[in-house]
């Protein structure tokens, strides 16, 4: 069967012949066109990263978030049409407050990721709508599983993750996540990988050029025991998703850039 759409992607209602949907193909090219996010589930807690690309040397610093906080204990983080992520960040938010009016407790991730990927999957299904050009990672604390992270595609599928990476550099950074020994490591650990991921993902894109910033939030247990599993019962204390402290960051960057160009250094000298 041909690879183009033929007259088959006219309408995201109707399958090709291979059964293929080319809107929803099209919006998962949408999201590659974006800058790299990337989450790390830590034994402790949840980190999220975003690779800005700065487009003008104009734009304001941390302008244009592309981080949402949707619960006090939950984030997502957006890569693909931000128009679109902020529409799908408030859907979410929403989603998250009917949760807490009819059972009065925090939603878990799970079940938001749930709602979340029948939300997007609903955009798939008629011709008069178009499926989101945004792939979101999902990341908080529950109250009963600790840390936990998902991440919700173009065409509703949901899955969970120990490290999920999406956007343009997200085949680097996947081969960076799966090094790491994901749930033994600290939020702060998480950090500064997430720093060096981030910078990997982005020197390996057709972007390199560019400058970038790095946006990043964590949501910390506030029982680190307890979220790791160390003590019995439920996670009471879940913590709270906010941005990563300014001097963390930057100091995790600075790590990130001489760890990255000391390899660099290391592969000329073996070539």
């Amino acid at each position: 069967m041909t690879s183009i759409g033929t007259g088959y992607d006219l309408s995201n209602s109707v399958f090709s012949p291979d059964g293929r949907n080319f809107q929803v193909e099209y919006a998962a090219k949408a999201v590659e066109n974006g800058g790299t996010a990337v989450g790390i589930r830590c034994r402790d807690g949840v980190v999220l990263a975003v690779e800005k690309l700065v487009q003008s040397k104009l734009l304001v610093p941390g302008s244009n978030k592309r981080i949402g906080t949707v619960d006090r204990h939950m984030g997502i983080a957006c890569a693909g049409l931000i128009p679109d992520a902020r529409h799908f960040i408030s859907r979410a938010r929403t989603e998250a407050s009917s949760w807490r009016k009819n059972y009065h407790t925090p939603i878990p991730v799970s079940s938001l990721s749930d709602r979340m990927g029948l939300y997007a999957q609903a955009y798939t299904l008629y011709s008069s709508v178009r499926p989101f050009g945004v792939t979101s990672i999902i990341g908080g604390m529950d109250e009963e599983h600790g840390p936990t992270l998902w991440m919700v595609e173009p065409s509703g599928v949901g899955w969970g993750y120990y490290g999920a990476a999406t956007g343009r550099g997200r085949q680097a950074a996947k081969a960076e996540l799966e090094k790491l020994d994901l749930p033994n490591i600290s939020v702060e650990e998480g950090v500064k990988h997430a720093a060096r991921v981030i910078l990997i993902a982005h020197g390996d894109n057709s972007n390199k050029d560019k400058d970038f910033e790095l946006e990043m939030t964590w949501v910390r247990a506030a029982d680190p025991a307890a979220a790791a599993g160390q003590t019995e019962g439920p996670v009471k204390a879940m913590g709270k998703h906010e941005p990563v402290p300014k001097e963390l960051v930057e100091e995790a960057e600075r790590q990130a850039r001489e760890d990255v160009k000391g390899d660099e250094e290391d592969e000329k000298m073996e070539g």
